[in-house]
């Protein structure tokens, strides 16, 4: 297992981002930032704590799990 200091170095070089998680940590991320660190601009939300739309709108394949 490794671990980071925070999420953003938890990303860094990731093929894509699965949130399964509430903590706060992950809740307000900079999606900008975030498509910068990744390889492919993926996301995964399996707790739906981010908006569709905007994820989607800020250059992101976005999954949320049991959503419509």
């Amino acid at each position: 297992m490794t671990t980071t200091p925070g999420p953003y170095q938890a990303i860094e070089g990731a093929d894509a981002l699965a949130i399964v998680t509430e903590w706060d940590a992950f809740r307000a991320l900079d999606l900008g930032r975030v498509k910068s660190l990744l390889n492919e601009p993926v996301l995964v939300d399996l707790r739906n704590i981010y908006n569709p739309h905007e994820v989607e709108a800020a250059g992101f394949a976005y999954t949320g799990v049991g959503r419509r």
